[in-house]
């Protein structure tokens, strides 16, 4: 980066004065909280999670999300289509894929599967084949 040798006095007051209110930036995170839209769902993303990483952070946030009294978990585990599981023919295509996995591990394991309603694939707008959702029990 070249660093400009002569900045004006006025740019930098100017620049001081928008990076302590810049109204052209939108915090998504501060949306996302305030969001009235589904107030009792839980989102996680598991990209980048190995199975077994990804199994065991499901099972911790399902628990969390009933000690929270959350309604329903979204998590975002792609479609598998960067997975290079094709290429090893000792590998499941489908089973090593989170967005298979996960409702499977769900369903095998006992303790979860009798905190959960159900399991589904998202709608579109919340990420489709990309995501799931899960719906919790009340306790």
């Amino acid at each position: 980066m070249i660093k400009k040798k002569n900045i004006s006095q006025e740019d930098i007051d100017t620049w001081k004065n928008y990076i302590k209110n810049p109204t052209d930036i939108t915090d998504k995170d501060k949306i996302q909280k305030t969001s009235k839209s589904r107030p009792h769902r839980f989102k996680f993303d598991l990209h980048g999670f190995t199975l077994s990483q990804a199994n065991e952070k499901v099972k911790e946030i399902i628990f969390l999300s009933l000690e929270k009294n959350y309604k329903e978990i979204l998590f975002i585990t792609g479609k598998g289509i960067h997975s290079n599981t094709e290429k090893n023919s000792f590998v499941s295509n489908e089973l090593s894929k989170l967005r298979y996995s996960v409702p499977e591990y769900i369903k095998s394991d006992p303790d979860l599967l009798n905190s959960v309603i159900s399991v589904s694939k998202a709608d579109e707008v919340d990420g489709g084949d990309g995501a799931i959702i899960v719906k919790l029990k009340k306790l």
